[in-house]
């Protein structure tokens, strides 16, 4: 029984209808999506960003909401620039690396769930996307995280 120890080849791209561009790979069907990838339907624009600040609302309730990992998330990810406290003094700030990061509670940002969220997916001015770093779950634990320290720093 030569085949158990020497096995029949198969030529993986051999000539077939299936490869019309030659023997390459093929690109994935139009409107594919990647295995724990969830769209975001708000485009990045200022019209986006706007739509998302007034309509966009947090997925998880009440019971999901995990403020402990939120912070660590957020001290990962965020902390450096914005601060512990959402405060805008962050350690690149501090050493005058980035400035210009406003407050939380700045009353002329006015964030909300939505334009948080939109910020982190896309980014904005200087900050960019977090989108590849943190899931669609993570995303809005971060969210609910800085909501919680506008709301401590307006108290």
């Amino acid at each position: 029984m030569p085949n158990m120890y020497e096995s029949v080849p198969y030529d993986t791209y051999q000539e077939s209808d299936a490869f019309a561009n030659g023997v390459e790979a093929q690109l994935p069907p139009e409107g594919t999506i990647s295995r724990g990838y969830t769209p975001f339907d708000i485009e990045n624009s200022t019209e986006g960003y706007e739509e998302a600040k007034a309509n966009f609302k947090s997925i998880l309730d009440s019971t999901q909401v995990d403020h402990a990992r939120g912070k660590v998330l957020y001290d990962i990810y965020c902390g450096i620039c914005h601060g512990t406290k959402g405060d805008g003094q962050g350690n690149l700030v501090k050493r005058e690396k980035i400035l210009g990061i406003p407050s939380y509670d700045d009353a002329g940002r006015a964030i909300t769930e939505g334009s948080v969220y939109h910020t982190i997916y896309y980014g904005k001015n200087a900050m960019g996307s977090y989108a590849n770093q943190l899931n669609n779950e993570e995303r809005w634990q971060v969210v609910s995280y800085v909501m919680k320290l506008k709301s401590d720093l307006e108290k």
